[in-house]
């Protein structure tokens, strides 16, 4: 298993002339009357093209923080967002979040969830046949074309991530953020939506930027899981997953690096509360 220690600063001339994302010693901070919170210090990280990467911490370390900052869901306190080489300002179709709900209109069946978000693509407006084909070809992707006229409330917790992961990728997004969208499924489910997910990837070659507080997720499903520290967040260190894809979360090997990534964790636990010798 690779770790890479903290470098400051983490990027070099030719992996910001590269990177898809980029995000430049971002600080966010919230305040309010009462009180302010540091959610993260200075914090630089690259995402290349076609790369899954995973934020990894424990609780309250900026994780999702971080996730809405790219998304522009959130300004950073200080620091730049670049994605493709422009500066991230605010919510767009190039960045699409799946959320740790579903997040899907009740009242729209399956196939019209899917269609929702391409109403405002310039390529499927006013083309309602475009809009249905590249909604079922993706259903088909998450294996549920039998369910396009289903209505949610009849779907599983499962079924209802996949649809959400169908929408999420219908305007094709040049990345795809991911916030702990799996923790309520159980075990079986989760492990058929992460060989999906993985076939996704290989076949879209989509960068993927995600949370996950699951070591064995992180291994199965990353190229590279960044740590954070406790909060205040800042980067602790990052793991390469040099394994080859499609992954089984129950493959040995998978098992190791999620010890190690677990270990990783544990460390900051006990800086945090100051037991560590």
């Amino acid at each position: 298993m690779k770790v890479a220690p903290n470098p400051e600063p983490l990027l070099t001339p030719p992996a910001m002339a590269s990177a898809k994302l980029r995000i430049e010693r971002v600080v966010k901070t919230f305040q309010n009357a009462t009180q302010t919170v540091e959610a993260l210090q200075p914090m630089s990280l690259d995402v290349q093209e076609g790369e899954y990467v995973v934020l990894f911490g424990p609780s309250g370390c900026g994780k999702s923080t971080l996730l809405n900052l790219v998304a522009g869901f959130e300004e950073p306190t200080d620091g730049t967002i670049f994605l493709d080489g422009k500066e991230v300002k605010g919510p767009g179709n190039d960045r699409l979040m799946m959320f740790q709900e579903h997040a899907l209109f009740p009242w729209l069946n399956v196939i019209d969830n899917v269609m929702y978000g391409l109403k405002w693509e310039r390529a499927y407006r006013f083309r309602f046949r475009a809009r249905r084909k590249r909604a079922m070809e993706l259903l088909e992707m998450v294996h549920l074309t039998e369910f396009a006229r289903s209505s949610i409330h009849e779907l599983s917790g499962g079924m209802k991530q996949r649809v959400a992961l169908a929408r999420a990728l219908a305007p094709d997004p040049q990345v795809l953020l991911i916030d702990e969208p799996f923790p309520a499924l159980d075990a079986l489910v989760r492990a058929k939506l992460y060989a999906q997910l993985q076939d996704i990837l290989v076949r879209t070659r989509k960068t993927i930027l995600s949370v996950t507080h699951d070591p064995h997720e992180a291994a199965c499903l990353a190229d590279r899981v960044v740590v954070f520290t406790a909060r205040p967040g800042r980067l602790k260190t990052q793991i390469q997953i040099d394994l080859p894809r499609p992954r089984d979360i129950n493959d040995p090997q998978v098992a190791d690096y999620a010890r190690g990534i677990a270990a990783e964790l544990e460390d900051t636990n006990e800086e945090e509360f100051g037991t560590k010798p």
